[in-house]
């Protein structure tokens, strides 16, 4: 086990139970950054399709609304199945799903058959980040969950981004094409098949469920997950507020993803060497964040972090998004997804450590299912009003608003329910 949350990184790190749990996100993220990667250079960035703001923003819809569907189901099983053969299939089914989706990118399919293999691919992925995540407790002391989930948290995204470097290396040598894309999406393939291989390694039970609270017939567990999720967030104040928060940042992150694709691809005309290096100053401010954010919430509570961080995410939208050049977008990259991964880790945190084992699994898919919803919204408005190269004040000052929304409603949420 580890020592506290204070303590140098090495306490836990030498820790093998965890260890292998964090080589499990590292390959998943990986496949994850690859994919994702591989998938845009595929419809984005080839110059045999195109894409304009409101294919872009159905591409979103058909990759993260239907998860409202599958999050309930998700959420259910991790609470009643061994989280370990939970991770090992799912992440098995999640490689055949890339594979899939390299012959459909290599043979030229589009539109909704595409859409619906990188739909499932996406879901599988979600479900694999929730196991992740509900089983973290289960190989940390619980004064120690919060470091260890920033730093798993942390560099699970770095390697995320390192995928995606990888994809665009990759592309260089199999080149823009159809044929290239497919070569370049089935490489991301290795990242489930090595998670499921670590996955492998627990011994069983070890990752949870410990305390199973769900109905003997599992079509009625599955209608109940979602619910439950609902609730046991509701009786959390900590999670409640925090969900506030996150969902103004994804509301706004998502108007910004889209405006940033667009300037890359039609303003500045850097393709994905601009998105490249947009990805490097992303990965940079998510580091910063995983190291800083343990020690800040120890010394300022979360609460004046969580705040902090949105007011610092509206600052680097207005000032540094609005100028629309090159180099204020990156510095507001690295400032805006540091912030927002300051507040995911917090909310991680709250749900880890205050919300019951035996519920964990779904307020987690619940949290995935709210969050994509709200990100596809927001997308699909910015998609309508947005011009063809990205260029618009107007959304970034939206964005901006939010983030101050989000912090108002925050600390509304915190005066209501009373939380330090």
């Amino acid at each position: 086990m580890t020592t506290t949350a204070t303590a140098p990184t090495r306490a836990f790190v030498r820790d093998r139970d965890f260890l292998r749990l964090l080589f499990t996100r590292f390959s998943a993220h990986w496949g994850n950054g690859m994919y994702q990667a591989g998938l845009a250079g595929a419809v984005l960035f080839n110059p045999e399709r195109a894409a304009d703001a409101l294919a872009m923003a159905g591409g979103f819809a058909a990759l993260l609304l239907p998860y409202s569907i599958v999050g309930p189901f998700a959420g259910a099983l991790l609470d009643r199945w061994d989280r370990r053969k939970v991770l090992i299939f799912a992440s098995l089914l999640r490689s055949a799903t890339i594979l899939a989706t390299a012959v459909a990118v290599g043979t030229g399919v589009a539109g909704i058959g595409l859409f619906s293999l990188a739909l499932a691919s996406e879901g599988i992925s979600r479900f694999i980040g929730s196991g992740l995540s509900a089983s973290l407790p289960h190989v940390v002391e619980e004064k120690s969950v919060v470091a260890a989930n920033a730093f798993a948290a942390t560099w699970g995204s770095v390697l995320a981004v390192v995928g995606g470097g990888c994809a665009i290396g990759l592309r260089a040598l199999t080149g823009a094409d159809d044929a290239g894309s497919a070569w370049v999406t089935a490489v991301a393939a290795l990242g489930g098949i090595g998670a499921a291989v670590l996955a492998a390694g627990f011994a069983r039970g070890l990752l949870g469920p410990s305390t199973v609270d769900e109905p003997s017939n599992p079509a009625l567990a599955v209608a109940r997950g979602l619910a439950d999720g609902a609730k046991a967030a509701w009786r959390t104040p900590s999670v409640t507020a925090g969900f506030v928060a996150l969902f103004a940042h994804r509301a706004s992150y998502g108007i910004s993803l889209l405006v940033t694709v667009l300037l890359m691809r039609n303003h500045f005309a850097a393709g994905m060497t601009g998105l490249g290096q947009m990805a490097a100053f992303a990965g940079a401010g998510i580091l910063v964040a995983g190291l800083l954010t343990a020690r800040l919430i120890e010394r300022f509570g979360r609460v004046r972090v969580v705040v902090g961080a949105l007011v610092l995410a509206a600052v680097a939208q207005s000032a540094l998004g609005l100028p629309m050049a090159i180099p204020t977008a990156l510095l507001a990259a690295f400032l805006v997804t540091g912030a927002g991964q300051v507040l995911k880790l917090s909310v991680d945190s709250s749900v880890q450590l205050d919300v019951a084992d035996e519920a964990r699994g779904r307020v987690f898919a619940l949290y995935d299912t709210l969050f994509n919803i709200t990100q596809v919204v927001a997308v699909s408005l910015a998609a309508t009003v947005i011009p063809a190269d990205g260029r618009s004040p107007e959304l970034l000052v939206t964005a901006t608003v939010l983030y101050l929304a989000g912090a108002a409603g925050h600390l509304l949420a915190v005066r209501k329910r009373q939380i330090r």
